[in-house]
């Protein structure tokens, strides 16, 4: 039994790798062109919003979304999501309507076709190199003058003890917002990593919860609030994480 459940998990995740980069390849002189040229960023986001719902569709996928109702997709916003799988991109991606840009880690620009793509389009940290943060910030700061939303995996990386349901948040998400006046909207994915985690002989197609939590407003907020403002970001994402059920036994069972 085992043996053929190790077999299924083989071809499923050949099928998830050969699905992502054969799409990608396909399309790549037309994605070419669209990445040349910023003006065309809205473009390329269309196109991208597409790959993702696919590649989810076709991995078995079904993506449920629990959204409050003060949550308006055609403003800008600093999105928060917790990361625990290389599917959120995708989950993200399938979510959200309105343009929005990944600041994303540098080691991923490697991957051969979909690196070049990955750094024609997100803006990407180096997280041991001060100056690359200080970068990103700009580079964050100039998509957002042009109304585009930013997207931040707060932790800065997936967290790799198993007991841990979020780790420590970096700065960047709650100064940016600040600054820019822009809410923080926390977003929470309760079954990426049960489905899809880093680890290869594991997971299944399977339903992916989402809860886009009410905006947290950054109005009248100065600097100097930012560790306030990303303590209770954290507070709203760890304490919704907790009280999932589903979620804590089979992810964090010692959390």
């Amino acid at each position: 039994m085992n043996l053929l459940k190790n077999l299924f998990i083989i071809f499923w995740r050949l099928w998830f790798y050969a699905w992502m980069l054969g799409t990608i390849a396909f399309i790549l002189p037309f994605l070419l062109i669209v990445i040349s040229n910023e003006q065309w960023y809205p473009t390329f986001f269309k196109i991208a919003r597409a790959w993702g719902k696919t590649i989810l569709f076709i991995m078995g996928f079904k993506v449920q979304i629990d959204q409050d109702d003060a949550f308006d997709s055609d403003k800008s916003f600093v999105y928060c999501p917790n990361h625990t799988s290389m599917i959120d991109i995708m989950l993200m991606l399938s979510i959200i309507k309105k343009p929005f840009v990944f600041i994303g880690k540098k080691e991923l620009s490697k991957i051969p076709v979909f690196g070049h793509i990955y750094k024609k389009t997100c803006i990407l940290v180096d997280r041991d190199d001060k100056n690359s943060r200080l970068a990103v910030y700009e580079a964050a700061q100039q998509k957002m003058k042009r109304n585009y939303s930013i997207c931040i995996f707060p932790e800065g990386k997936v967290p790799d003890d198993e007991t841990i349901a979020l780790d420590t948040f970096q700065n960047g998400a709650f100064r940016l917002a600040i600054e820019h006046q822009i809410p923080i909207l926390p977003i929470s994915f309760f079954d990426s990593k049960r489905y899809f985690s880093y680890t290869f002989f594991s997971g299944s197609p399977g339903t992916l919860r989402v809860k886009v939590h009410p905006p947290i407003v950054t109005k009248n907020l100065e600097l100097k609030d930012k560790n306030r403002l990303k303590l209770k970001t954290r507070e709203i994402l760890l304490n919704s994480l907790k009280s999932d059920a589903l979620y804590t036994q089979s992810c964090y069972p010692k959390n």
